[in-house]
């Protein structure tokens, strides 16, 4: 199988006050969150059988989820680039390329995930991403102001990505910011992904550092933007409203 779709879906969801379920089964328009996503990865056809990392509550995922999907457990949530190591054993054989999401983002469209393989062959870099262009964080932009900020240089190309937590207030008051949309060529992702430190504000291994690792080798960064409705993730009950109120897909 030439490209893999790992779906990060390991965490508890604190703060969404739900109990013992976990996030991604919060229900969202009748179904979990994570349903949605799955149905834009099925319409797209780029991977019949995803692979899904599961932690906090993995039985009652695969329990709500069935037997369509892989999965593998990350049994200690240390950060987004740990929950990719954990799909390795899955992965490493069978694909030139992979492209990873989140199971909290339910408003993904099928089409949005073949541009993404499509920019990456296009293209002769290591990474490809999507990112999100706002004119400010007010209203239902407001979740957005927690995502990473997209930094580039005077030609614009890619230089590195801030995480909100330990950005300096110049980088917070970029607008460009990345929904963790990625596709990687998969011989440098498992021959880089080690090699993330745990170096920020949380201490967790985060896949975005990739990119820095990529543009200390000289590697380019593919991007496109995306809308920001469809990049809406949901993290807490108020994010949840937020979503409620939008329709489907991009408006």
């Amino acid at each position: 199988m030439q490209t893999r779709i790992v779906i990060l879906a390991a965490g508890k969801g604190t703060r969404m006050r739900n109990g013992d379920l976990p996030k991604v089964l919060t229900p969202f328009r009748g179904r979990p969150i994570i349903r949605h996503l799955l149905d834009a990865v099925e319409t797209s056809g780029v991977d019949p059988r995803p692979v899904i990392v599961v932690g906090y509550g993995a039985d009652k995922v695969r329990n709500a989820l069935g037997d369509d999907y892989e999965y593998v457990v990350q049994a200690e949530q240390l950060g987004t680039g740990h929950a990719v190591i954990c799909a390795e054993s899955a992965l490493k054989d069978d694909a030139q390329n992979i492209i990873v999401l989140y199971g909290d983002h339910p408003f993904v469209r099928a089409d949005t995930i073949s541009s993404l393989l499509a920019l990456h062959r296009q293209n002769a870099c290591p990474i490809s991403m999507l990112t999100v262009r706002l004119d400010d964080f007010e209203e239902w932009r407001a979740p957005f102001a927690d995502f990473g900020r997209i930094i580039r240089d005077s030609t614009g190309s890619i230089t590195g990505i801030a995480e909100a937590k330990d950005a300096t207030p110049a980088e917070r008051a970029i607008h460009e910011v990345n929904p963790a949309f990625f596709c990687f060529d998969a011989a440098w992702l498992w021959a880089h992904v080690r090699l993330i430190t745990t170096g920020n504000a949380k201490g967790e291994y985060y896949l975005t550092d990739l990119v820095s690792l990529a543009i200390r080798e000289g590697a380019c960064i593919a991007s496109a933007p995306i809308a920001p409705q469809e990049s809406i993730g949901i993290n807490t009950p108020e994010h949840l409203e937020i979503a409620g109120g939008l329709p489907d897909g991009t408006l």
